[in-house]
């Protein structure tokens, strides 16, 4: 009998092998440690695609209310974009509604920190307290001139 490959080791091979156990129905052979870590993991891979969406919504947001002079189409289009990310990911995973809060200030701290290295501008600049709620700043009209 061949040896199962080790999760850290080969970690494609290894959920294969975990996959093919569960469809066969030979639940004494899976890894329940292994599966249980891998499917936290895929939970807060979905938190962090979330996080991530909302980071750079903030950071246009706060570039185009600080630097309105610098105004671009892409970050725009970045705004939209991200937008729409934040909203698929809440309805593929409503769980995260849960998180919502928690993602929201993680992602701001992070925006607030690259704004303040994109734009030249000292982290003082930047609100300590996120001045945007959530509502707010995902319908607040971010509009470039021509694109109406």
């Amino acid at each position: 009998m061949s040896r199962a490959p080790a999760r850290e080791a080969d970690p494609y091979s290894w959920a294969r092998r975990q996959a093919d156990l569960l469809r066969a129905g030979r639940l004494g052979e899976i890894d329940p440690a292994g599966l249980a870590e891998e499917i936290d993991d895929l939970g807060e891979e979905q938190y962090d695609k979330l996080e991530s969406a909302l980071r750079v919504v903030l950071l246009h947001l706060l570039k185009w209310d600080h630097q309105p002079e610098r105004r671009s189409r892409t970050w725009a289009a970045s705004i939209r974009e991200q937008r729409r990310r934040v909203l698929r990911r809440l309805r593929k995973n409503p769980g995260l509604k849960s998180r919502l809060e928690e993602a929201l200030a993680d992602a701001y701290e992070d925006a607030c920190d690259e704004a303040s290295g994109e734009t030249g501008l000292p982290l003082t600049d930047f609100p300590v307290v996120r001045p945007y709620e959530y509502a707010e700043f995902m319908d607040r009209p971010v509009v470039w001139p021509g694109d109406e």
